[in-house]
């Protein structure tokens, strides 16, 4: 303002030329532009993907918002789960995303980030995937694109894998079977051996006892018949 005023009262009481007011306004608005190009900017951009349009800032050099740069495509997530268990995965971002997002999940069976790899499975507005009962062969790659007007604005990747049953249990009694060789077994402190209840117990005895002595009746009464009839005979 205080260069600019001077010019804007000379210019009204018409004191020069105006080819020499041009230029003198012409040079104040480049020092107003070096000055403010010189000044820390505060970006609202939020690392490290997507595209964010309200972390655009702006450019006085150029008259233009420059976006924040970033890649589309965010690094991938690891998820490892067990067979039969459940696993959830969420399409969120930090940053603020329009109201109008279309949300494409897709899936891969290997490790990629190429989109001719991927099939689309749903299309919609959910932000989360959810698998109730996981299974080895949905073990892949999970894709979630966010788009707004057909425009793509950020993409997750989710690498599953599905351990199976089997394989745990065979890792865990390798575990067991190793730890009890060695001089002094230790056993993890969820391990313990299962003994039976009293109660349970004196019921299984009983029984036990019961069907010895249904089946000593069984063979008494068999025997009294056949000595019967070895004694009367027809």
């Amino acid at each position: 303002m205080a260069e600019i005023m001077p010019i804007v009262e000379e210019f009204d009481q018409q004191l020069n030329y105006d080819t020499e007011y041009e230029s003198r306004l012409q040079a104040a608005a480049n020092n107003f532009i070096a000055a403010a190009s010189s000044l820390p900017r505060v970006s609202g951009c939020l690392p490290p993907c997507g595209f964010q349009v309200q972390g655009a800032v702006y450019n006085c050099v150029t008259c233009q918002y420059d976006s924040c740069e970033f890649p589309l495509d965010c690094p991938g997530k690891e998820i490892t789960v067990q067979e039969n268990n459940r696993t959830q995965m969420w399409c969120s971002v930090p940053f603020l995303l329009p109201a109008d997002v279309e949300i494409v999940w897709r899936y891969a069976q290997d490790r990629t980030m190429l989109r001719e790899r991927f099939d689309d499975v749903t299309v919609g507005v959910d932000p989360l995937y959810s698998i109730p009962s996981a299974r080895p062969e949905q073990s892949g790659t999970y894709q979630c694109e966010v788009l707004s007007q057909e425009q793509s604005l950020v993409r997750l990747y989710f690498y599953l894998t599905v351990v199976p049953v089997a394989q745990t249990y065979h890792v865990h009694l390798q575990d067991l079977c190793a730890q009890a060789l060695r001089p002094e077994p230790q056993f993890p402190p969820s391990f313990s051996f299962w003994l039976p209840r009293p109660a349970l117990l004196i019921t299984c005895l009983t029984a036990t006892m019961l069907l010895i002595f249904l089946s000593l009746g069984a063979m008494c009464r068999l025997w009294y018949q056949i000595r019967t009839n070895v004694s009367n005979p027809a």
